[in-house]
């Protein structure tokens, strides 16, 4: 055990800090648990305010060793201040404050060099209302919410502006029709209504794609199994394609026989197929390759998956991006979109059980390749 964990196992019993004893190394099977185990810092003060346990996490966070810490006082030993300027030990007094105070609620404090930490308190009485025998404070880096915060604050962005042209141009082009209608031929109108009608149908399509994101972060993407035809699913994709003047030889559609019953959302695997033969469709060149393939399922108990590959020709993704496809916000050309597109179907994948990859096609362009599990779902056996 660390210099860091140093008294930390008395001190973490409530019922142990009546005598207040001097700081001892204690015995890790008292807890069961080392503090330098913790993921957050954790750093506590006895009666008198010395430090008795600073652990790894603590040292880490705030970059002070704990030999330079234990023995001190707490206000030395971590000195923090509010975001505006003032020292927060002074100004929350917890050995000299009200005797009814149990702690500090978790607050943004700053360390010397304006680093910025999460800092929790709570105060350990003996008796109620009684005087405070043990200070404990949890330290935790803001980083890791930063990252969320930001990659929040950039999809706001992003629908943002993907929103404010459909939305523009539905505004502009009804503001015409009703203000000059008389003025417009037959064909002019039609001409109109069909932009308005496209544009309202990408505000549709951003709203649901930001509804997805917020279910998939949130763990809460429904998923309704039924029994889905993949090979026909794909086929019907191709056809909407050539019905909007894609050539008929730019696909090919294999499909390996016998696949196994597919259970699974069928709304959404055309939500996944949608997105990835329009990325090959936008992106990339040449045929565009559909494989639907039985394949070994990596679940135990299960023997078989299906396994839909989509390849092109294309000059495919850098190497050095392939483990940034699926993140939020990335883009493979400055040809449009929300870059949101296959963090979606990364998403569904996952929410199904199923797995998702992507690499170089043998013809040089992108390969996506991802696989469904086909048991059957419980309520069913």
């Amino acid at each position: 055990m660390s210099v860091g964990t140093s008294g930390a196992q008395s001190a973490l019993r409530a019922h142990d800090v009546r005598s207040a004893p001097a700081p001892r190394h204690a015995d890790p099977a008292e807890l069961g648990i080392d503090p330098d185990d913790l993921p957050d810092g954790l750093v506590i003060a006895d009666e008198r305010g010395r430090v008795i346990c600073f652990n790894a996490a603590a040292a880490r966070i705030t970059a002070t060793p704990a030999t330079e810490a234990l023995g001190h006082h707490l206000e030395r030993a971590l000195p923090l201040e509010d975001l505006e300027g003032r020292r927060w030990w002074q100004l929350t007094d917890p050995y000299g404050g009200l005797a009814i105070r149990v702690g500090q609620p978790e607050r943004n404090l700053l360390l010397p060099g304006g680093r910025e930490v999460l800092v929790t308190a709570r105060y350990v009485r003996a008796r109620p209302l009684g005087p405070v025998r043990r200070v404990v404070v949890s330290l935790r880096d803001t980083e890791g919410r930063r990252r969320t915060e930001r990659s929040h604050a950039e999809l706001i962005a992003t629908v943002a502006h993907e929103l404010r042209s459909p939305l523009t141009s539905v505004k502009g082009f009804t503001a015409t029709l009703l203000a000059k209608w008389e003025r417009f031929t037959d064909d002019q109108k039609k001409l109109m209504l069909e932009t308005v009608d496209a544009d309202a149908n990408r505000v549709t399509r951003l709203i649901a794609e930001l509804l997805d994101i917020s279910r998939i972060d949130s763990g809460r993407l429904e998923v309704r199994r039924q029994p889905v035809d993949i090979g026909a699913a794909v086929g019907r994709h191709i056809q909407a394609y050539v019905a909007s003047g894609q050539s008929a030889d730019r696909f090919l559609l294999r499909i390996g026989q016998p696949l196994p019953d597919l259970w699974a959302d069928p709304d959404k695997v055309d939500q996944v197929l949608s997105n990835l033969l329009e990325n090959a469709v936008r992106h990339g060149e040449g045929t565009v390759t559909i494989d639907v393939e039985p394949a070994p399922s990596p679940r135990e108990g299960e023997e078989v998956c299906t396994s839909v590959t989509v390849s092109d020709e294309g000059p495919g993704i850098p190497e050095e991006s392939m483990n940034r496809v699926f993140t939020r916000f990335w883009r493979g050309s400055k040809r449009g979109g929300t870059g949101l597109g296959l963090y979606i179907v990364k998403g569904i994948v996952e929410a199904h059980g199923g797995t998702i990859t992507v690499g170089r096609a043998p013809e040089g362009g992108a390969e996506f390749r991802f696989t469904l599990p086909v048991g059957t779902p419980a309520y069913l056996q």
